[in-house]
């Protein structure tokens, strides 16, 4: 048992890095699915490998933050003092923040898979004309 309070203990000397990790990861999903966002109301912007790219590393991204949310279990689950458990709440908090962003900029990839690049060349004009209509484009 004092090992396992031991190993807390360390652990949660962990905690301060860690959310600065995970405050400086959701700062950076949300710039990058701002400029993602940007490219929605430009079909054909981004090419398949690109989208590709976004899969990935946000792909990761994700697992990465599911990994952190179960540390934040792990910790929340001993016994910790009140301050350590507000500070483990607000971890969480941020995690489960990133867990949302990285979720909306996968689903949004997705979205722009649809309009990249090649994906466009393969429409007919008519096809790129009814999308565009049907986005509101001005013609």
């Amino acid at each position: 048992m004092a090992e396992r309070q031991e190993a807390t203990r360390d652990s949660l000397g962990m905690l301060d890095t860690l959310t600065e990790h995970v405050e400086q990861s959701v700062t950076m999903v949300r710039e990058k699915r701002a400029n993602l966002e940007k490219a929605r109301a430009t079909p054909g912007v981004l090419d398949d490998a690109t989208v590709a790219r976004v899969k990935r590393v946000f792909g990761q991204t994700a697992e990465d933050a599911e990994m952190f949310a179960e540390q934040g279990r792990q910790w929340a689950a001993e016994g910790i003092t009140p301050t350590q458990r507000g500070q483990v709440e607000c971890y969480a908090a941020l995690v489960a923040e990133l867990q949302r962003e990285t979720t909306a900029i996968l689903a949004l990839a997705d979205e722009l898979a649809k309009g990249a690049t090649e994906t466009v060349l393969t429409k007919s004009d008519i096809e790129l004309g009814i999308e565009s209509f049907l986005r509101g484009d001005d013609l």
